[in-house]
């Protein structure tokens, strides 16, 4: 297993990415000292799949373990699911020295993960994610939250994981177009952090779409991007200042996902972020075209950037509501170049515009 740390004091933890991993996940939480008895949240697609073998590990290893379910999907992200799982937490008989543990993709680990956050005040989590947004991203950092009918993500606290167990091979039981959803998570912090995996990314991609990667090929990926994420965090936990970058695309891109409904995927919706990013970028003179048209095409092979039926002004709402706003100044991520990410409060409506205009008849061009 590759094994990688987020040093954070006293809130440090590890990170291992490996594939036929799964069973030892019991033995990985024994060994952090966890209370006897846990909980695991998780949802009916992904319990089917994988709560046996994370519950008997976990068994095995001492554990008393409760299971709590939350639906699939974006749009159960709340406080009322939230609630209703605080509920289970209860009658699972779990007290200050209990802990959660969440299987699943990213919004069970964001709802899991807030609910440990909040439940008695704060207990331990462990993060197992199962799909590639999960793993390459929403798993490190300790970002939680739920969903408000104004905005994403706009209740939450940070929480850190005390461990994040990454079993590769969760991934095959993955659809198509949620394995290359995750991958717009990849290109972001590639673009804003690592030019080799750039190099990567441009060699390999079709393998991607093909899926014919091959296990120690995609452990190296997401361990990578991984690496990428928890330097962000290590530097900067609460998003005071370094840590904007990794937002890179997603101002346009979350808009885009709420005004769908939540029907688009976070990956196909920041992924037209980036793109409409690219165009402001250049328009600004800030990034030449040629690293823009790398960006795009890599987006092109992927296949998912996607756009939501609505109106500029249904975005710019949503945009000025979202948590990254500042005095009422929508800000964004723009790309100076690869490795070069820069936040910026001076772009311009006009802009915007035409940095949406320019993502959306990519998109469907």
């Amino acid at each position: 297993m590759k094994e990688m740390r987020v040093g954070l004091g006293d809130r440090s933890y590890s990170i291992h990415v490996g594939h036929g991993c799964l069973e030892d996940v019991g033995q990985a939480c024994k060994d952090l000292g966890l209370g006897q008895r846990l909980a695991i949240i998780t949802n009916p697609t992904v319990a089917d799949l994988y709560l046996e073998p994370v519950e008997r590990s976990l068994g095995a290893a001492g554990f008393s373990v409760s299971v709590a379910t939350m639906a699939d999907g974006e749009e159960h992200k709340t406080l009322e699911t939230a609630g209703r799982l605080h509920g289970d937490l209860i009658e699972g008989g779990l007290d200050r020295g209990s802990a959660v543990v969440t299987l699943g993709g990213g919004v069970v680990g964001d709802v899991g993960g807030f609910v440990a956050a909040t439940y008695m005040r704060g207990i331990p989590f462990v993060q197992v994610p199962t799909t590639v947004e999960a793993q390459v991203d929403a798993s490190v950092g300790g970002k939680t939250a739920v969903d408000h009918a104004l905005g994403k993500n706009m209740i939450g606290a940070f929480h850190q994981p005390g461990l994040v167990w990454i079993d590769t091979e969760t991934l095959k039981t993955l659809p198509d177009d949620e394995f290359l959803a995750g991958m717009a998570e990849v290109v972001k912090h590639a673009l804003i952090r690592d030019s080799e995996l750039v190099d990567f990314l441009d060699q390999h991609v079709d393998t991607l779409v093909d899926r014919t990667i091959g296990a120690e090929r995609l452990d190296w990926l997401i361990a990578r991007n991984c690496a990428i994420k928890a330097s962000v965090v290590e530097a900067d936990e609460t998003e005071r200042g370094l840590r904007e970058i990794l937002n890179y695309g997603h101002t346009i891109g979350h808009a885009i996902e709420a005004a769908s409904g939540f029907k688009l995927k976070h990956g196909q919706a920041v992924a037209a972020g980036m793109v409409a990013n690219g165009k402001i970028a250049v328009d600004k003179g800030v990034l030449d075209r040629t690293t823009c048209e790398r960006q795009e095409a890599l987006f092109r092979r992927l296949g998912i950037a996607r756009w939501a039926g609505a109106t500029s002004e249904k975005l710019f709402d949503l945009m000025r509501s979202d948590k990254k706003t500042r005095d009422g100044v929508i800000r964004f991520v723009l790309l100076h170049g690869i490795e070069k990410a820069v936040s910026h409060d001076d772009v311009t409506s006009e802009e915007i515009e035409a940095g949406m205009a320019y993502a959306r008849s990519f998109v469907t061009g």
